[in-house]
C-alpha cells in the first residue's frame, strides 16, 4: 500500500484508552508524529510511552476537550514538536444510553456528554481550523455514530450530539474546501470498548436493535458460553460482535490516503450485527 502517514502530525484526544489508544498506536507503528490528547495525564502518556517504545514518536497532553483552552494549548503543543498539525481526530466521547423517564440519573451525563461529544469536537476542531487553514491544508476526522443516523428510543441525548457532530462536520468541509478534508467514522455497537461503561441504563440500548432484539441475546448468550463460533470471526459472514481493531483500521485507513482524496463518511459495522440504523 502506498504510504501517506509517514512523518504526519497526527492529534488524537481520547487516546488514552478504547479507539484513540488503538488508533494511535497503529499510526505510530505507520510512521506518525503523534500528540495523544487524554483528561487522564497517566493514560495518555501510557499511550505515548507504548508507542515510543515501539520505535515510534509520540508525546503526551492533558486537556479537558470541553474546555477550548485546554484543546488550544494541547493544539500548541503538538506545533512546538511538530511544526504543524496535519491530521486531528476528535475521538473522545461517552455514550450515556438511557430513557428519558431516567432524567434523575442520566441528567449530569447527559450533561457530560454534551460537553464531550459536541462540544469536544467542536473545540478540537476550533483548536486547529487556522493552523490547518494556514498550512494549506489538513485533516480532520470526528467520531461519530450510526446512532446519529436516526432517532431511537433510549439515545435521546446521545444520538442527538453524535447527529450534530455530523452536521458540523459537513458544514466544515463546506466552508473548507480545498484546505481542509473532513472523514465521519461511524462506528457501529462495539461493546469491548470502554464506552459500554458510560451507560446509564442498559435497556436503553434495545431502540437500536429493534426486531433482531431476542437474536441479540440468543447469541450473547453463546457469546458468553465460551463455544461463540462465528460470531467472533471476522472471516465469518456471521461475524455478530465487532472488535475495536476493526474502527481503528478504517480511521487509519481515511487516513493514509493522498492528500487530494478525501474519504468523508464511513459506517463500519459486522456483517452479522443486530443494530437496525
Amino acid at each position: 500500500m502506498t504510504d501517506h502517514i509517514t512523518g504526519k502530525s497526527v492529534v488524537i484526544t481520547g487516546a488514552g484508552s478504547g479507539f484513540g489508544r488503538l488508533t494511535a498506536e497503529k499510526l505510530g507503528a505507520e510512521g506518525a508524529r503523534l500528540t495523544c490528547i487524554d483528561i487522564n495525564a497517566a493514560a495518555a502518556e501510557a499511550t505515548a510511552a507504548a508507542i515510543r517504545a515501539a520505535g515510534g514518536d509520540a508525546h503526551a497532553a492533558v486537556a479537558d476537550v470541553a474546555r477550548i483552552e485546554d484543546m488550544r494549548t494541547a493544539a500548541g503543543a503538538a506545533v512546538t514538536a511538530y511544526g504543524a498539525i496535519d491530521v486531528m481526530v476528535n475521538n473522545a466521547g461517552v455514550m450515556p444510553l438511557a430513557f428519558i423517564a431516567d432524567h434523575a440519573d442520566a441528567l449530569p451525563a447527559w450533561d457530560r456528554c454534551i460537553d464531550i461529544n459536541f462540544k469536544g469536537v467542536m473545540n478540537g476542531c476550533i483548536a486547529v481550523h487556522d493552523q490547518m487553514m494556514a498550512q494549506g491544508r489538513g485533516h480532520i476526522v470526528n467520531l461519530s455514530s450510526i446512532y446519529g443516523n436516526r432517532a431511537s428510543a433510549g439515545a435521546a441525548v446521545y444520538g442527538a450530539t453524535k447527529a450534530a457532530v455530523d452536521y458540523f462536520s459537513h458544514a466544515l468541509r463546506q466552508e473548507a474546501r480545498g484546505k481542509i478534508k473532513v472523514t465521519v467514522i461511524k462506528p457501529t455497537g462495539v461493546m469491548a470498548t470502554g464506552l459500554m461503561g458510560t451507560v446509564v441504563n442498559p435497556a436503553a440500548g434495545s431502540g437500536l436493535i429493534g426486531h433482531n432484539l431476542a437474536a441479540f441475546y440468543e447469541d450473547l448468550g453463546t457469546l458468553q458460553s465460551g463455544d461463540p463460533g462465528g460470531l467472533t470471526d471476522p472471516a465469518s459472514i456471521g461475524y455478530g460482535f465487532l472488535s475495536p481493531d476493526h474502527i481503528a483500521d478504517a480511521i487509519v485507513h481515511t487516513i493514509n490516503q493522498p492528500w487530494g482524496v478525501a474519504i468523508s463518511d464511513v459506517t463500519v459495522r459486522a456483517a452479522g450485527d443486530y443494530y437496525i440504523a
